[in-house]
C-alpha cells in the first residue's frame, strides 16, 4: 500500500471529500489531486501538515505503512468523525482560556519605559553639486554599410 492510499484511508475515516481535506490541511487542491492520482509523491511538508491536523494518526504508519493507523486509542482531537467541526481561532472557549495567560507587560498598548531614554543619532547628508564646464560637440561621424563615413563639424 502506497502513501497515497493511506491518505485516502484518512479521508475515508474523516468522511471528507478531497477538496475539504485539502482545505483542512491547508494545501492546494491541485497538490492533493496530483498525490492521489499518483502524479507526484507527497512532500515532507504535506505529510507534516496531515500529521499536525490529524495528530492521532501514527506518523510511522502514514510515512511507511508500519504499525497501526491510530497512534493511540483516543478519538481525534482536531477533526471529529461525527461532523465537520474544526476549532476556530474565534471560538469562545479558546478566547477565554488565553485571557489569563497574556501578561499585561507584553501587550502593545502599554508603552515601554525605556522608550524615553533612547536617543537617536541624527545623520546629516550633504549633497554637493560640482559644476563642470559646458561641453561642446566638436565632431559627428556617421558610418554607412558600404564602409564609408561622413564627418560633420559645427560651424564656429
Amino acid at each position: 500500500m502506497e502513501i497515497k492510499d493511506r491518505i485516502r484511508m484518512i479521508m475515508e475515516r474523516e468522511k471528507v471529500p478531497p477538496r475539504v481535506f485539502a482545505e483542512t490541511i491547508k494545501v492546494q487542491q491541485s497538490t492533493l489531486s496530483h498525490i492521489l492520482n499518483d502524479r507526484n509523491k507527497p512532500s515532507l511538508e504535506v505529510v507534516m501538515k496531515i500529521h499536525q491536523t490529524y495528530s492521532y494518526i501514527n506518523l510511522e504508519w502514514l510515512l511507511y505503512g508500519k504499525g497501526e493507523m491510530l497512534a493511540s486509542d483516543e478519538e481525534p482531537s482536531s477533526a471529529s468523525s461525527d461532523g465537520d467541526y474544526q476549532p476556530s481561532l474565534f471560538d469562545e472557549s479558546l478566547v477565554n482560556s488565553f485571557k489569563e495567560t497574556i501578561a499585561p507587560e507584553n501587550r502593545k498598548e502599554i508603552a515601554t519605559k525605556s522608550a524615553e531614554n533612547i536617543s537617536k543619532e541624527i545623520v546629516k547628508q550633504e549633497i554637493r553639486y560640482i559644476e563642470k564646464p559646458v561641453r561642446k560637440i566638436t565632431e559627428i561621424r556617421i558610418f554607412f554599410d558600404d564602409n564609408t563615413y561622413e564627418t560633420f563639424r559645427p560651424e564656429k
